[in-house]
């Protein structure tokens, strides 16, 4: 018999199982090295000062910076291409499909927000970091449910996979109004300019993505150098890549783009990512460390914010007729799934950096223990209620 061939649905899942494990690795390698005599290289590795320089343009940023602000930007280019596509012809283009993740993504940017302002209000340089636990790492949360083997309804897996996408558009959102620093009007024009270009590209129906890319490149400086966040520019520039080729419509520039992006993306750029964001010091941690405000509102807000408005959400979204359990999918495994998006782990320590990075004081610490305490907590929880209602399913339900 024909061995079935897989769904790119299923591949897509299978990769980001895949990547999930990955950035463990890279996670737990950072900090073995911080914590061994192995700390100087990795200090030195880390802050290594990069340069690029073209007549009186300059970008110099120690190495970290410029994997959060340049590397992190493909990661937005992909996030961008896969909106784009979902929104045309996959699960987000189906009304019915989308309204429960998308309730279920409000609900659970809400709730952390709140818990972690109720711990850093009256700390003005901490509350910087309010929107750390409102995020959902995907790789993560499909590593932990490709545990759970083939008692995971596919239903499930899309509401996950749909949720964290209406999550990267408020992550966009946040980055946009709340991270961007003082504007510096001539980059922001020369920006503008490369997205009137784009969209001169797209009006005259130019598929040749060589062209979208010189264009991108500029549009990145132009905005790193702008004050908006650099990486914002890896939406917009995503955003006009087209879907179609104007000369064979059975081409598509966008998917070829995405499909080239996804490995890059997903087994480089954010294991660098975690690599180079994760290492936390252990040698001295107290409870004093761990009852910080910053830990603890990111902890909390992850672990408790996170399962409450994504559940709570989706049963408002049910109750009052608006949106419908996806199949095979019971309440007690839609809680274990809410449960799981309190693995913010990478999203929240790219939210860490942009918080805390130029405050002049250091939080980085105190977010970084957060967000591992919040994310494991929730990753472990999560598994223990999935395996103990899932494996209670009916055969009709699978």
């Amino acid at each position: 018999m024909a061995r079935k061939r897989k769904t790119s649905l299923e591949k897509f899942i299978q990769h980001e199982s895949s990547a999930g494990f990955l950035l463990v690795c890279s996670s737990l390698l950072a900090i073995v090295m911080v914590n061994t005599p192995a700390n100087g290289l990795y200090e030195l590795l880390i802050d290594t000062p990069v340069t690029i320089q073209i007549g009186t343009f300059i970008l110099a940023k120690p190495l970290l910076l410029w994997v959060n602000d340049g590397l992190m930007t493909l990661f937005f280019v992909l996030i961008g291409l896969e909106l784009k596509r979902k929104f045309l012809e996959g699960e987000l283009s189906n009304t019915k499909k989308i309204l429960l993740p998308a309730f279920g993504a409000i609900g659970g940017l809400i709730f952390p927000v709140m818990i972690y302002i109720c711990f850093n209000f009256n700390n003005p340089s901490a509350i910087k970091g309010w929107g750390i636990p409102a995020a959902t790492d995907i790789a993560f949360a499909l590593a932990i449910l490709s545990l759970l083997g083939s008692r995971v309804p596919a239903s499930l897996k899309e509401f996950l996979t749909s949720l964290a996408i209406f999550d990267d558009i408020g992550l966009i959102i946040i980055i946009a109004f709340f991270y961007t620093s003082n504007i510096s009007l001539f980059a922001f024009l020369v920006a503008l300019g490369c997205l009137m270009v784009l969209l001169l590209f797209n009006w005259c129906g130019i598929s040749e993505t060589s062209l979208y890319v010189v264009v991108g490149v500029i549009m990145w400086a132009a905005v790193l150098k702008s004050g908006v966040h650099a990486t914002l520019a890896g939406v917009l520039f995503a955003m006009f890549i087209p879907m179609k080729s104007k000369e064979d419509r059975r081409i598509s520039p966008l998917k070829a783009m995405e499909h080239d992006l996804h490995a890059t993306v997903a087994f480089v750029i954010l294991p660098v990512f975690a690599f180079c964001n994760s290492g936390i010091i252990i040698d001295g941690l107290t409870i004093e460390t761990l009852s910080h405000s910053v830990p603890l509102g990111i902890s909390l807000g992850l672990f408790f914010g996170k399962q409450f408005g994504v559940f709570c959400f989706c049963w408002l979204g049910v109750k009052f007729k608006l949106a419908e359990l996806p199949k095979g999918v019971s309440w007690p495994v839609l809680y274990g799934a809410a449960v799981l998006t309190g693995i913010g782990f990478t999203i929240s320590l790219f939210k860490g950096s942009l918080a805390f990075e130029e405050t002049g004081i250091n939080l980085m610490y105190d977010d970084r223990l957060g967000i591992l305490l919040g994310s494991i907590s929730s990753g472990v929880f999560g598994f223990f209620i999935l395996y103990k209602y899932l494996g209670n399913r009916a055969v009709g339900d699978k």
